[in-house]
């Protein structure tokens, strides 16, 4: 049975990761939990909103790489996020070998988790440790981009790692890859995150409602998909599955320790290169 208080504002992506996590609380299926009111947003949006400390949400699908901005407003919830191995961002070129020295890359945020994993990528791979100007698009736009020589380069996320070769680009590198390579740590990407204001008990009856329709859409995926396909983007429905099984995993159900130091990682060796701001000691811990 569905509670009856007044809905929980929520704004997420419309990617299939996010649609197949929430399915089930979305459509009143998770026992106990409040009714979700659903915003589809860009990441650069709701990244956004969390930094403006605008109200109109209770629940964000935010890049890791803005926790550092908003963490004294929002909490880090243990689970919901997108967070594995072998999914990171792809840096795509229309030539393969780019020398990036100099030139004009899109990216889907300059607050994106994408994009801090591309300026560490950079800082040790691309001489000088810099590229030209960087120009913010819808993630939808970049690959015809690159295409098209609007851009040299498009730094790219989500269902692209499996679409791009359709539009004739080539892999220049992967930024998880070199993440996990010089790391040996997980991949952050997207996190949820809840408004502190709302108070412990709240923020943990959230992260139950979040983990209940993560197992629900495992138990039943058949379930999710008119949900998932109807705001893919006219995606293949197999595309869409390969999506969902790359970034739907264990760290979705609950970050776990290796989530966290993966996030701690990220954001420590991001502020060591004055990227982000230090984040302090108990920042990430959640009610």
């Amino acid at each position: 049975m569905t509670d009856t208080t007044d809905p929980t504002r929520i704004a997420f992506s419309p990617c299939p990761n996010d649609t197949f996590v929430f399915d089930a609380w979305a459509h009143g299926r998770v026992p106990g939990a409040p009714a979700l009111d659903v915003t589809f947003a860009d990441i650069d949006i709701t990244n956004g909103v969390a930094e403006r400390r605008e109200d109109a949400y209770e629940l964000l699908k935010v890049s890791y790489a803005v926790l550092p901005y908003v963490l004294d407003d929002y909490a880090l919830l243990p689970c919901g996020g997108a967070l594995g191995r072998g999914c990171g961002p792809l840096v795509l070129t229309r030539e393969a070998g780019v020398d990036l020295s100099d030139k004009r890359v899109a990216v889907p945020s300059e607050t994106s988790t994408a994009y801090l994993l591309f300026r560490l990528w950079a800082a040790d791979v691309v001489p000088g440790g810099g590229v030209g100007e960087i120009v913010v698009m819808p993630f939808h736009e970049i690959m015809p981009a690159v295409r098209d020589g609007k851009v040299d380069a498009g730094l790219v996320i989500h269902e692209a790692r499996f679409t791009y070769q359709n539009y004739g680009l080539h892999k220049l590198a992967d930024m998880g890859e070199h993440w996990e390579a010089t790391t040996g740590l997980p991949i952050p990407l997207g996190a949820i995150i809840a408004r502190r204001d709302l108070g412990a008990d709240k923020l943990r009856s959230y992260a139950d409602a979040v983990r209940t329709s993560v197992r629900m859409a495992w138990d039943d995926p058949e379930a999710s998909r008119p949900y998932v396909m109807a705001h893919a983007q006219e995606m293949d429905p197999a595309v869409a599955d390969q999506h969902i099984g790359l970034y739907v995993n264990e760290f979705t159900a609950d970050l776990g320790e290796d989530g966290y130091a993966a996030i701690r990682g990220l954001l420590t060796r991001a502020a060591a290169e004055g990227l982000v701001p230090a984040l302090a000691p108990d920042a990430l811990s959640f009610p």
